[in-house]
């Protein structure tokens, strides 16, 4: 396989465009390529006045040592793909493991040992997608919380109400078969190469929904409504579990635990913490979700092509002299802020867009940096502590004005000149 890179092509250009760009390279006629398979595409938008497109493109050729050779382009060389295989296992144990938690990590480790031959049992306390979807609606509309089935918890995890962004820092061989999945169950074709992949949280909700019943296809028993209260362990070895489900609590042989609790499973840690499970602080961020008009940030970094492009996100980032850094995380294009509580008395927001990301608005995290030294307390959980002081107080400004799970809102302008907003 020839890989070809920096291939650049108009707003207004195809795939049908991209091919012939791809055989010229190669002194080819586009007829020649058995295939064209684009691997990266991304916007130069560097000068305003020719925004375009730039793609590496994989392609299937005769003899292609010899075109590599005679192409002597940099940007063009020999490409082996390396698809990622999941170890063969030495055996299928008798006790399956179990899984706590569907969210991704929840989900792909299921998936992949049931893939394997060895489906699981599948801890999950908030409800399939479906019925959370109602449990979220309803709390948006109504402010009636489940603090078992909420923007957090529950099948999919916290992304299956955010902005499905798949991107990340690292070059893992494994990320491609995390698209592969994705795509095979309804995510669109693009996020194998798009340079920032995204998936939208309504298409989000089918692709979760659709890898569950492959792992039930597959033999996995998924319980919705069941969560983890207790480990039972011999020596240093766990032997079951303490469940709680809609009958009461109940015990669960296990020889193999998969923990994927989240984020927000606070009980869950502090239970582990208290078995005497290794645990350490660990530095985090906290801040705020700004919000600007989406047409005036795609102008800004797009020019006049704007209209013509996808709605623009952005990246920010300040390294401040005492050490703190501020920047933006999560940011969502055309999408809202939405209120993300999970438990009583406490105020959390998130970022969602739907996969047009029509919305008028983005919006993204205006972070800080904290660690250990911020925290009220040595122990490993004194982070947790932190936050939840923050979310509480959060809170109170919004019930203060007898509005319940309504996060403090102010203009940047008032905040510059350190006024109220009315």
């Amino acid at each position: 396989m020839i890989r070809i890179s920096n291939l650049s092509l108009p707003l207004d250009g195809d795939l049908s465009l991209l091919r012939k760009k791809a055989a010229r390279r190669l002194g080819l006629r586009p007829d020649d390529l058995a295939a064209v398979t684009p691997v990266r595409q991304s916007i130069d938008a560097r000068k305003k006045q020719d925004v375009h497109y730039v793609y590496t493109v994989d392609v299937d050729a005769p003899d292609e040592v010899a075109l590599v050779r005679r192409a002597n382009d940099r940007n063009v060389t020999l490409h082996t793909p390396q698809p990622y295989r999941f170890p063969t296992p030495s055996h299928i144990p008798e006790c399956r493991p179990v899984v706590v938690g569907m969210g991704p990590a929840g989900l792909f480790a299921a998936l992949f040992l049931a893939r394997a031959g060895i489906p699981s049992v599948v801890l999950e306390r908030g409800q399939d997608v479906d019925t959370r979807t109602a449990d979220v609606e309803k709390f948006w509309s109504a402010g009636t919380l489940d603090p078992t089935s909420n923007v957090q918890f529950g099948e999919g995890g916290a992304g299956t109400f955010s902005d499905g962004k798949l991107t990340t820092g690292t070059h893992d061989p494994r990320l491609s078969a995390v698209l592969d999945v994705l795509v095979e169950h309804g995510a669109p074709e693009d996020v194998r190469y798009s340079h920032k992949p995204h998936v939208g949280t309504d298409v989000l909700r089918t692709v979760v929904k659709s890898i569950r019943m492959e792992l039930q296809a597959l033999g996995c028993d998924v319980r919705f409504g069941h969560c983890l209260e207790q480990l039972q362990t011999e020596g240093e070895a766990v032997r079951s579990l303490t469940v709680r489900g809609p009958e009461g609590p109940y015990d669960l042989p296990c020889r193999t635990l998969v923990l994927a609790p989240g984020h927000s499973a606070r009980d869950t840690f502090a239970m582990l913490h208290a078995l005497g499970v290794p645990m350490e602080q660990k530095a985090f961020a906290i801040g705020v979700r700004i919000e600007h008009a989406q047409s005036a940030l795609s102008e800004a970094q797009y020019g006049p092509a704007w209209r013509r492009l996808p709605p623009s996100d952005y990246k920010l980032a300040c390294h401040l002299p005492g050490g703190r850094s501020v920047f933006s995380f999560c940011v969502c294009p055309g999408g809202q802020v939405v209120a993300a509580a999970s438990a009583p008395g406490q105020v959390v927001t998130n970022g969602m867009s739907y996969r047009d990301r029509a919305g008028s608005n983005i919006n993204g995290g205006l972070l800080v940096g904290v660690g250990p030294e911020d925290f009220p307390g040595a122990d490993p959980l004194a982070g947790v502590r932190f936050q939840e002081t923050w979310e509480r107080a959060a809170w109170d400004l919004g019930a203060a004005g007898g509005l319940p799970f309504s996060a403090p809102a102010q203009l940047v302008g008032d905040l510059l000149s350190r006024r109220p907003s009315a």
